[in-house]
């Protein structure tokens, strides 16, 4: 066997759960709940199971409640018919010998008025994130939302909550809280979105406060070692108007430090996507995971553009204890397996990374499968 002595291989004790490895399939939008309900489907319990051998399976982002979708084909948890469907994928992992967390998401006002007959997303002001929605009719632009009212945010916690409950009976291992990006949450980060002038506005205290009540709800129905949240502080692009400020580098540390008196399974931070120099958080740039190893004491997952060699390197400089590979994992359902026998990687094809049914989702070959012939 070759390469045995990598860190990526190691088992890993989080929490109570025994991971196998260090490699965990990071979360990948594929939108194959092709049915009214978003229910996911034995497709998708295919797809998954095929991943199994990762140490640890982070579902696609699921919707907690009907007014948090803004992307088509993209499963829910919010319904039991959506948590049915999500047994038949957790089953099939586990049957694989693989662990699987569930990543609940809500996109705010990010969303369109195509997928609430016409009423507008709500966001945490009435003001345009300047970003594109994925209707059914294609890419729209986003437009100025309403804002929630404080009962508003409270039943969206809530609704966060019932979600978590629905993946714990849907035979989840854990949750992990999807605050990256153009999402709800860093809505209420940012000052260009959110100008409330109540509990939810103003200071940082204030505009973090949503990702605290949620975990705190969450909190009521899962052990913490089995809750997770993923964000960064370095988002430039398809974020519209809610790029980094002055107040972004102030804002996460002040997340992260208090996050580490929580005990939770990991934060999951993605890495700068692009260069950030002339950007208010420039400083980022030297050496980014060490900023959040010196403002966080718990576990931390490091997630973009990893590559085998460089996922071992970070774990062994000890500036993160998982690393999570997205796209590798599309075309390389065996990715562990191909580490571990120093195997190259498949690329996969954009053109049915969001649509296509079995078709560049399931029928991806393993190393294994010399059979195959690539189209």
């Amino acid at each position: 066997m070759k390469n045995s002595g990598q860190m990526l291989l190691q088992e890993y004790n989080l929490g109570s759960l025994k991971l196998k490895n260090r490699v965990v399939m990071a979360s990948l939008t594929r939108c194959r709940a092709t049915n009214e309900g978003l229910i996911p489907t034995a497709l998708m319990a295919e797809y998954y199971a095929q991943r199994a051998s990762a140490g640890l399976i982070i579902s696609e982002g699921t919707w907690v409640n009907r007014k948090s979708i803004g992307f088509i084909n993209v499963p829910g948890i919010y319904t039991l018919e959506q948590a049915a469907g999500w047994k038949l994928v957790t089953a099939a992992v586990h049957q694989n010998g693989g662990l699987i967390f569930s990543q609940l998401g809500h996109i705010g006002s990010a969303s369109h008025p195509d997928f609430f007959d016409g009423e507008l997303p709500a966001g945490p002001s009435a003001i345009n994130p300047q970003t594109q929605s994925f209707t059914p009719e294609g890419f729209k632009k986003s437009l100025t939302p309403r804002e929630f009212t404080v009962l508003e945010i409270k039943k969206t916690i809530k609704d966060y909550q019932l979600a978590a409950k629905n993946a714990k009976d849907a035979g989840f291992d854990g949750i992990e809280i999807h605050a990256l990006g153009g999402m709800l949450i860093p809505q209420f980060l940012s000052s260009a979105t959110n100008q409330r002038n109540d509990e939810y506005g103003g200071t940082i205290a204030n505009r973090s406060r949503i990702i605290f009540e949620i975990i705190d709800a969450i909190l009521e129905v899962w052990d913490s070692t089995r809750i997770a949240i993923k964000f960064t502080p370095a988002a430039l692009s398809n974020v519209g108007i809610m790029t980094p400020d002055q107040e972004t580098i102030p804002t996460f540390q002040y997340i992260l430090r208090k996050l580490s008196h929580y005990n939770l399974a990991y934060v999951h931070i993605s890495a700068p996507a692009e260069d950030l120099s002339g950007t208010s958080v420039e400083v980022l740039n030297d050496d980014f995971f060490s900023h959040i190893r010196n403002n966080y004491t718990g576990r931390i997952m490091a997630n973009l553009g990893f590559t085998k060699e460089s996922g071992n390197a970070i774990l062994k400089e000890g500036k993160a204890d998982l690393v999570s590979f997205g796209a590798p994992f599309i075309a390389n359902p065996d990715l562990v397996e191909r580490f571990k026998h120093d195997v190259p990687l498949s690329i996969g094809n954009p053109e049915t990374y969001y649509a296509g049914g079995p078709i560049g989702y399931t029928d991806y070959p393993t190393s294994f499968d010399i059979s195959y012939v690539p189209n």
